[in-house]
């Protein structure tokens, strides 16, 4: 079939709520006569996804799909990004025009149930919240009774409003857009009077803005949103290979292997950073990949942390707090299990 026929039958599939297809069982197989891994990607979100002035992709979801060129072909240079909105996302994953969507997008029950599509594991744990301009003059989102609230089509942040002002007994009008940058530009414009999604999302849209600080980020977080790459149902090595290659910069993390002392730590005695990084045993070969695969990981993104404070923390524009992303030795609850 063509892209769009495809993604005609997964839309008609999702509607239907039934699991469409499996248009390549064997991602992996796909992936590798391809030549590519190709990755869906937001049009644009401060730290999680971006192009630089060359055209280049950035960003904390990027640098999950340059782990896995890394792991399959030792090439971070062989991964394609396809920018999609919220509202077709997963349906070109279901469609097989990507291979992996590690694209902000929330892991829910109905996304997850008898649509096509599994998530892996959680990368990012984010929260709901509200922009409002300091004219506005409130301090909190209780204070919200009446606005109008701008919101992207197709993300859980409209059923999340929807909950919220219904919990709280109060109207609002809800101004839905197509896109997040559509339904911020409005809200820029005046056309609403608080312009709500992911707080991590609000912190990199407020960059965009013209007038920075008039804008201000309200303290209520009124959702759970845990973030994490996408793949088709199905498919179960893929299914593996993506969700532990997230874990591998979590754990690479936990046990202090970092890009810069990779190579080195090749050299250790312990056997848990021997196990991890292939010197023994056979874990890559399970999953179908070189038994080096975390050391290819680490070289080329380095770990968890470093990838954060890069694209989201203290090393980039958005210096977000790690908060419940930092490990859960430290305060957290991110976590990797066992790599035995």
């Amino acid at each position: 079939m063509k892209p769009t026929l495809l993604r005609l039958a997964a839309t008609l599939a999702l509607t239907a709520g039934l699991a469409a297809p499996a248009f390549a069982a064997d991602t992996l197989k796909t992936i590798r006569e391809r030549g590519k891994i190709v990755c869906g990607t937001s049009p644009g979100v401060a730290g999680f996804s971006t192009q630089d002035a060359n055209g280049r992709w950035e960003g904390f979801d990027i640098d999950i799909c340059r782990a896995l060129a890394a792991v399959i072909f030792d090439d971070t240079e062989k991964a394609a990004f396809v920018s999609l909105t919220s509202k077709d996302r997963l349906i070109a994953l279901q469609a097989g025009e990507i291979d992996v969507l590690p694209r902000t997008t929330t892991w829910t029950l109905s996304r997850n149930a008898g649509q096509g599509v599994t998530f892996t594991t959680v990368n990012y744990y984010d929260g709901q919240g509200f922009m409002v301009s300091k004219k506005l003059g409130v301090s909190s989102a209780a204070q919200l009774g009446g606005a109008s609230v701008c919101v992207a089509q197709g993300t859980t942040s409209e059923l999340n409003l929807a909950d919220y002002f219904r919990k709280l007994g109060v109207k609002y009008e809800a101004a839905a857009f197509g896109t997040s940058e559509e339904a911020l530009k409005a809200y820029e414009s005046g056309r609403c009077d608080a312009y709500t999604t992911d707080i991590s999302a609000l912190s990199a849209a407020r960059m965009k803005l013209q007038q920075i600080d008039s804008h201000v980020i309200l303290p209520e977080v009124v959702s759970k949103e845990p973030l994490g790459p996408w793949v088709r149902t199905g498919d179960e090595t893929w299914f593996n290979l993506v969700r532990w290659t997230v874990l591998a910069l979590i754990n690479a993390e936990e046990l202090g292997i970092t890009k810069a002392n990779v190579r080195e730590m090749l050299k250790s005695s312990n056997p848990e950073v021997k196990r991890f990084l292939g010197l023994d045993g056979k874990m890559g070969e399970a999953m179908g990949v070189s038994n080096d695969w975390v050391v290819r990981i680490i070289a080329a993104v380095g770990n968890y942390g470093e990838s954060f404070e890069r694209h989201l923390g203290k090393d980039s524009r958005l210096k977000l707090a790690r908060g419940p992303n930092e490990l859960w030795s430290k305060g957290g609850i991110q976590y990797s299990p066992p790599f035995r």
